[in-house]
């Protein structure tokens, strides 16, 4: 497929990629012109940015890529993917009117939401530049661990400005990424970005920092006409003008001719290049100027076999474009979101040799254009992947806590207890972003390994950590980057997919660089990706750390993102119970029954700390409740952890308000119920384990209500955990707003405690004493809370 096809062959692309052409214009042409949204908003679309890729991309499809092969597209050329999608026989008609509609095509190619199959979300510029380094390199690990699948070839085609994003060049530079052989970079060097057209060209420092990571380089900066011209004596000349012109000199031909063109082309020019072209005639000189590697089809198909041949190392190709190549507004320096009048569309449908009748026609299938479309339509043809794993994770490991413990040491516990697991341990994968051993992964690493491509020879010897690296190893580390981590296990999450093979992605984070990592946290979600990912430790409880250190919006954080489950639990037991579910939901082997709601689709997250705390009182509810209801409502979401009336008899016609509280204070929030108690008010504690879920479950009946105009009722998590409809009072080692609604959900006056400010360096004692979340502090609010009844 990829030897340098013959002249007629090309001729046959040439018809493809001008058909592409005028399809991807037509389709945001259509979403903006034909179509009445009625609310008076700008549909948009990017002609000008599809137009630049059209050449590389029928090359791409119809020419070169294999079934197997996985692509991650341009936001900008999504129209051009969908194009050709189209033309293959992948895309009923009816969608190419229905860009940036509801339900129909994507404004940037979506895994989840685009009716054709796109392999990788893109839209967050960076971001699926990106994605196929890591899935890549999830394919190695696959290949390594369960027999090499078929082979792969993982593209990114980039627009060049996406080389600005400082992510780009954290996953290149990363050890998990390097020796990639399957892997290609396509940027789409069009020199212009969405405000301007480049005023420098920095191929030189790009060139050398792909090349200092080990990657391989091709330029394919010129097309055949101006190659032939170089060959001519006195055409090195004309290369080192063109060479030496400045960015914006040498855009702005696209929108001149004739003389003008000759002028503006000459402007600064030696003699000796005049004197070359002056046998060029002014049609002709356009063309040949702006003849440029990216819109010559062999020139791109070389460039491929090029990539192809290098095995042992990434490749890059920088394709010298045009952005809104073939179009009116070429080069034009406001071009970016530009729109072709109706006339310019007009007159471009005639020149392709199309009517208002024929233009959504696909290629004529007894032309040699059809016959290729349908050929390729078969070679790039897919079965399709099967998501679940098809093995039950048990729902607890049984942990043993017999003295005060922290969920991050139970976490590293429970993986450990895991990996003994015949049948769940091999298909678990952790990573992390060099925090490996301070997150509690030590054991999980000393019982399954580091991994790496070769076996790796040891030089030190740690009783504490052995570090042992081979291919045999179920631990990815990875640098300082947390984009890194969360773009690694986006893909090990999508690995069922892109690589014939589901996993139990687990990976662990300092809860507040969390947020560092929040775009590619974001993309891995949006892309449907399933993984576990523990922040820890978190909160000012980690207080002498200081509050650089202090994570205090990452609960709202985990609460708010869409495709994602958030955790926070405070007892062993209970991270037992949830991290096992979360684990079986990704595996597709947990029981419908595992949890009060329904089967969930996604990441689940995890919250803990580093604060050791005692068990007794998750016992004592234990031995109250018993553990199938313990476990079913606490992995709901909440369970009440001291029923008041139980634990204090006499306080049966007290006043009686509810504490609820997640993860590290709850020694505090039962202090002050047991305060309250002295002052003869009967306080329930109520652990929240899972704030999302108990959200989740208010919400599904608070809009089956409003959609169906009737009462809604109060969800089975919230009526077991509280029971009562009294005044609430919430405590958190977070921000005080994300536990604030439950006031709402229970119908009650709420008092919420929080963090909602910036942390400093101390004890625990002095920071929750600045943060009213002391006994004392919990008191005064559940008085508060009566108050106001």
């Amino acid at each position: 497929m990829n030897e340098r096809p013959p002249r007629t062959d090309l001729d046959v692309l040439d018809e493809i990629q001008r058909r592409v052409l005028w399809l991807a214009t037509r389709i945001v042409d259509a979403a903006n012109h034909d179509r009445d949204t009625g609310d008076g908003v700008k549909v948009g679309g990017h002609q000008a940015s599809s137009a630049s890729l059209v050449t590389a991309m029928t090359a791409l499809w119809f020419a070169h890529l294999d079934a197997e092969d996985r692509v991650a597209v341009k936001p900008h050329a999504s129209p051009v993917f969908h194009a050709i999608q189209y033309l293959l026989g992948n895309l009923d008609r009816s969608y190419l009117t229905r860009l940036r509609a509801r339900g129909g095509l994507q404004s940037y190619p979506s895994r989840t939401k685009d009716p054709d199959e796109v392999d990788f979300s893109t839209g967050s510029v960076g971001l699926g530049a990106a994605a196929p380094l890591f899935a890549a390199a999830t394919r190695r690990y696959v290949d390594a661990h369960f027999g090499a699948r078929p082979h792969s070839r993982f593209v990114a085609l980039i627009g060049d400005a996406e080389l600005d994003e400082g992510n780009i060049w954290e996953a290149v530079a990363d050890p998990a990424t390097t020796g990639l052989g399957n892997v290609m970079w396509l940027v789409d060097f069009n020199r212009q970005s969405l405000d301007r057209v480049v005023p420098g060209v920095r191929i030189n420092q790009w060139r050398g920092q792909f090349e200092a990571a080990g990657w391989h380089v091709v330029e394919v900066k010129y097309g055949r006409r101006l190659a032939e011209a170089y060959a001519r004596p006195g055409g090195e000349r004309l290369r080192d003008w063109i060479d030496a012109m400045p960015n914006e000199q040498y855009q702005s031909l696209f929108g001149l001719a004739g003389p003008a063109l000759r002028r503006q082309f000459l402007d600064g020019a030696p003699d000796e290049v005049e004197a070359f072209i002056a046998d060029v005639g002014d049609d002709e000189l356009g063309p040949l100027v702006t003849d440029l590697g990216g819109h010559d089809m062999a020139a791109m198909l070389d460039a491929y076999a090029q990539c192809d041949a290098v095995t042992d190392r990434p490749s890059v190709v920088f394709a010298y474009t045009v952005k809104g190549w073939g179009l009116p507004i070429a080069g034009n320096p406001r071009n970016h979101s530009a729109l072709l009048s109706t006339e310019q569309v007009d007159a471009l449908r005639a020149a392709h040799g199309l009517t208002t009748e024929t233009e959504w026609d696909r290629l004529d299938p007894a032309s040699e254009a059809g016959i290729r479309a349908g050929e390729r339509r078969e070679a790039l043809s897919r079965v399709p992947r099967e998501r679940a794993l098809g093995v039950t994770v048990p729902e607890t490991t049984r942990v043993r806590a017999n003295k005060p413990i922290s969920t991050q040491e139970v976490f590293g516990r429970v993986l450990v207890e895991l990996a003994r697991n015949p049948e769940v341990g091999r298909y678990l994968v952790t990573t992390a972003p060099d925090v490996a051993t301070s997150t509690n992964l030590a054991g999980f690493i000393n019982k399954t390994g580091v991994f790496a491509p070769t076996e790796q020879r040891s030089w030190t010897e740690d009783r504490m950590l052995r570090w042992t690296e081979s291919p045999a190893g179920q631990h990815i580390e990875l640098g300082i980057s947390e984009m890194n981590l969360f773009l690694l296990l986006g893909q090990l999450g999508l690995s069922w997919d892109l690589s014939a093979q589901p996993l139990l992605p687990v990976g662990t984070v300092y809860d507040p660089f969390v947020l560092r990592g929040l775009d590619a946290f974001l993309y891995g979600t949006y892309s449907g990706s399933r993984f576990v990912v523990a922040g820890t430790p978190s909160g000012i409880t980690l207080a002498p750390e200081g509050g650089a250190h202090q994570s205090t919006i990452t609960a709202s954080v985990g609460l708010e993102l869409p495709g994602v489950t958030f955790l926070e639990p405070a007892y062993a037991a209970t991270l037992d119970w949830l991290l096992c579910d979360a684990l079986g939901q990704i595996a597709g082997g947990s029981t419908p029954s595992a949890t009060a709601a329904p089967a969930e689709d996604g990441a689940y997250y995890f919250r803990l700390s580093t604060r050791p705390i005692d068990q007794a009182p998750f016992e004592a509810a234990r031995a109250r409740l018993g553990d199938a209801v313990l476990r079913r409502q606490a992995v709901a979401g909440a369970y009440r952890l001291v029923d008041a009336h139980q634990a204090y008899p006499h306080l049966v016609d007290a006043p009686v308000v509810q504490l609820a509280a997640s993860g590290a204070v709850l020694p505090e929030v039962l202090a002050a119920a047991a305060e309250l108690a002295e002052e003869g008010i009967a306080a329930h504690v109520v652990d929240v384990t899972s704030l999302d879920r108990l959200y989740r479950a208010w919400q599904r009946t608070l809009r089956q209500g409003v959609r169906t105009a009737t009462v809604p009722s109060v969800p089975g998590a919230l009526r077991s955990a509280f029971a009562d409809r009294v005044p609430v009072v919430t405590v958190h080692d977070a921000a005080s707003h994300a536990m604030a609604w439950l006031g709402s959900a229970v119908g009650a006056p709420a008092v919420p405690l929080g963090v909602d400010e910036f942390g400093q360096s101390g004890s625990v004692h002095e920071l929750y004493e600045l943060h009213d979340l002391l006994p004392g502090s919990i008191v005064n609010a559940a008085l508060a809370a009566l108050s106001l009844r």
